[in-house]
């Protein structure tokens, strides 16, 4: 069980887990070891609830594929435990950050402190600028 909330949780029949072999170096360990972990999860046919859903189909999220699955590949760690819980981890992380309430931005105006240290900064710039060209020979 995954628990994503204080009332929503996931079962362990809706998370696919499979081992595979981990990618990169590391000698011959690597080429005999299924240590790294493949974690797939169907957004549309798991039992969150229908608002998690829409969010998490709603995201840009290159780990989410345009049927509504999540995969998430772990090969951080030697052992196959570890990259089993940092994989559940990343999918908690990544439910969360889609159920969270993005803040409304209200558009403000540049006080004109500021919009006259701009000019100032820019007049300033601009006469250093301008002694850089040619020295007029006379």
């Amino acid at each position: 069980m995954l628990t994503i909330s204080n009332n929503v949780t996931l079962a362990d029949w809706e998370i696919d887990i499979s081992q595979i072999r981990a990618q990169g170096a590391g000698g011959q360990n690597v080429n005999k070891v299924a240590s790294a972990v493949h974690l797939r999860f169907d957004i549309l046919s798991s039992t969150l609830p229908p608002r998690y859903k829409e969010r998490l189909m709603a995201l840009s999220d290159q780990r989410i594929s345009k049927e509504g699955v999540v995969i998430i590949k772990a090969q951080s760690h030697r052992k196959l435990e570890l990259n089993k819980e940092d994989a559940l981890a990343r999918l908690k992380e990544l439910i969360q950050s889609a159920t969270q309430q993005q803040k409304v931005r209200r558009a403000t105006k540049p006080t004109k402190g500021s919009q006259r240290r701009r000019v100032d900064h820019k007049t300033r710039k601009g006469k250093t600028k301008s002694l850089r060209g040619k020295v007029p020979t006379s």
